[in-house]
């Protein structure tokens, strides 16, 4: 047992010295001295000794574990010590090196247009609002003077809400239009007004062109001695500030119900110049005659003053409401055929932008 005792003792000493590592003199510690170890294993076979020998045994087995211990202390102090002394040289820091920065996002491609707008028409004067998304119909319809069996009053066209009716200003609507917010502009603000309104619109549409939740500006503005030439001032400051210092406006003369009279504005071609053919001599594939429709515009109704409590006599104005998205879509080097793209969170596309 005493042979026993001393060949283990030089063993373990031996492996402690030669652990490089205070993993390994872990593992030496672990080996040796757990409970699976070679020295439990000879303590717990003491009991079958003699009394006498068991007692002098056991005393020499509890030396030669403290020996073993101080052994394990003494050797973790100097490996420690070592890997202190490394550390300036290992995890040595060069302050003077450009640090990396970290993955940085960007705004969506529909938010830089809205701050992009939103700054173009800050020059001209106009202030930005958002007005409700959840609408009353008196201000989505009757008050922009769509009769009761318009089209866009339909079911299949407008998202009615399952809630109670107002008595005088009917049922509640997702907001089709931004035009919603010119009676509302008008009754909470004395003229001259300037506002650029632009929120979220919904409508029953899904294709490659439209989507059910969509972004409208509406502009507004409502003065005295106001005319078409106003109107198209603003639109062709607009486009060449958003589209380009080449880019014109053209009004065709249209129908809405709010504004009289009424134009679709088209833009000249950014592909072919506004000529409709390209430097080959072929038709322009984009715009097929040189120009893009834009948005509908025209000078405010007078019913619509009237609804907004203004006098049509003494005050007038015009409006015009685009799509976000649209617009966005015809600015040059905006390749996308798909307008749905943008709200597929495919993060591929939204990082080109």
């Amino acid at each position: 047992m005493q042979e026993k005792l001393d060949n283990l003792r030089e063993r373990i000493i031996a492996a402690i010295a030669a652990a490089a590592s205070v993993a390994d003199l872990d593992a030496v510690e672990t080996e040796q001295l757990g409970r699976k170890g070679e020295l439990a294993v000879l303590l717990k076979s003491l009991g079958g000794l003699d009394p006498e020998v068991r007692k002098e045994m056991g005393m020499r087995a509890n030396a030669v574990k403290g020996e073993i211990t101080l052994a394990l202390a003494a050797r973790r102090r100097e490996l420690q010590a070592d890997a202190f002394a490394g550390l300036a040289k290992a995890e040595r820091i060069d302050v003077t090196l450009p640090g990396q920065r970290p993955p940085e996002g960007h705004l969506h491609l529909t938010s830089q247009a809205i701050r992009d707008i939103t700054e173009i028409f800050a020059r001209l004067g106009f202030y930005r609002v958002r007005h409700p998304e959840v609408e009353w119909d008196w201000y989505a319809f009757e008050a922009l003077n769509m009769p009761g069996d318009h089209p866009a009053r339909d079911e299949w066209e407008t998202f009615f809400m399952d809630a109670p009716s107002h008595g005088e200003k009917g049922r509640m609507v997702l907001t089709p239009h931004t035009s919603s917010g010119q009676v509302r502009e008008m009754e909470r603000r004395e003229p001259p007004i300037r506002m650029v309104n632009i929120s979220k619109c919904y409508r029953r549409q899904m294709d490659v062109s439209h989507t059910p939740v969509f972004h409208q500006f509406e502009g507004l503005l409502i003065d005295r001695d106001v005319n078409v030439t106003h109107l198209r001032g603003v639109l062709d400051f607009f486009a060449r500030s958003y589209f380009g210092p080449e880019r014109k406006t053209r009004l065709r003369p249209y129908h809405f119900r709010f504004t009289e009279p009424s134009f679709e504005v088209d833009i000249s071609c950014g592909l072919c110049g506004g000529t409709g053919r390209l430097g080959d001599g072929g038709k322009c594939r984009l715009c097929k005659e040189g120009w893009l429709e834009l948005g509908g515009a025209g000078m405010v109704h007078p019913n619509v003053l009237r609804f907004g409590g203004l006098d049509p006599e003494e005050w007038g104005g015009f409006a015009f409401g685009w799509g976000v998205e649209r617009t966005m879509m015809m600015r040059s080097g905006i390749m996308l055929g798909d307008i749905r793209e943008l709200y597929r969170n495919d993060l591929r596309f939204l990082r080109q932008f």
